[in-house]
């Protein structure tokens, strides 16, 4: 699949008369062979519990950490600074929270409530390659997280 038909993929996944759970698992499936991925997670954030939560994820294992306190690992900071952390060499980085040992390079993408600010969720999505996230790919990743925000809209 093009990587320019994600989106609209993504919609089609939302649209589906399936649970939050399976929409979730097709989503983070159609990101991971969208790109050279090797694993995509989706993760519930839990501000009041101070908990990241995986929903779904699409790779070679389940996630090493299926919960984790949201003050630990590169997911801390996507939270707290609000923004995209993309680390082209996991390697180097201390707040690196290892996941899959051949993991090079990893990027996370917060998903934000509508208008609020509020972070509800990430969008974590590994390879290994090194810097496999350029600018592009990072942009695809965050219209996909923009999407992807209707997994939370719609199922509270």
């Amino acid at each position: 699949m093009p990587e320019n038909n994600l989106p609209n993929t993504l919609k089609s996944i939302l649209a589906l008369r399936e649970d939050r759970t399976a929409k979730a698992t097709r989503a983070a499936e159609a990101i991971r062979v969208a790109g050279p991925y090797r694993w995509v997670g989706i993760y519930d954030v839990s501000l009041l519990r101070g908990l990241v939560s995986n929903i779904a994820w699409s790779g070679p294992a389940a996630p090493a950490h299926p919960v984790f306190p949201m003050t630990n690992g590169l997911t801390s900071r996507a939270i707290a600074q609000k923004r995209t952390i993309n680390v082209g060499d996991v390697a180097g980085d201390p707040g690196y929270l290892t996941a899959l040992d051949s993991t090079r390079s990893e990027i996370i993408v917060p998903v934000f409530l509508d208008n609020t600010g509020d972070v509800a969720g990430t969008l974590d999505v590994e390879s290994e390659r090194l810097n496999a996230f350029d600018s592009t790919a990072q942009a695809l990743l965050e219209a996909c997280a923009c999407i992807l925000a209707n997994l939370w809209t719609r199922s509270r």
